[in-house]
């Protein structure tokens, strides 16, 4: 996988219909710390943006991000935001299952990596 990695976090939570809307601070953790897991054994930089209010989730390597603005595509608009000011948006991977947002990335010049199918990844580390 790439080394660089830029997360929509929600749209990674939601690929597995596990329970997760019954503790979301505790689904948002739990994907740091495997995204955290991940950046170590891969020697990836990882950051991820979650919509919603802001949270504290722990000390991570993963740097974590919140959507600035709420509402809907919140965190799909920040993170074409930063994908466009990206210097090498070549370099990045974009983890969404958002299509449009992948369409978004893509005409930047960044890869668009399924959400499920990284989650899938994930769980095997």
């Amino acid at each position: 996988m790439t080394r660089r990695l830029l997360v929509d976090g929600m749209n990674v939570i939601g690929s597995r219909p596990d329970g997760w809307w019954r503790d979301r601070t505790g689904a948002m953790r739990a994907l740091v710390e495997l995204l955290d897991r991940y950046a170590e054994q891969a020697g990836a930089e990882v950051r991820v943006v979650f919509d919603g209010r802001p949270r504290e989730l722990g000390p991570a390597r993963t740097r974590v991000d919140f959507a600035q603005r709420r509402g809907p595509n919140a965190a799909d608009d920040e993170i074409a935001a930063l994908v466009e000011a990206d210097p090498d948006p070549g370099s990045l991977a974009v983890v969404t299952s958002d299509q449009r947002l992948a369409e978004r990335v893509r005409g930047r010049g960044a890869e668009a990596i399924g959400a499920g199918a990284f989650r899938r990844a994930l769980d095997e580390l």
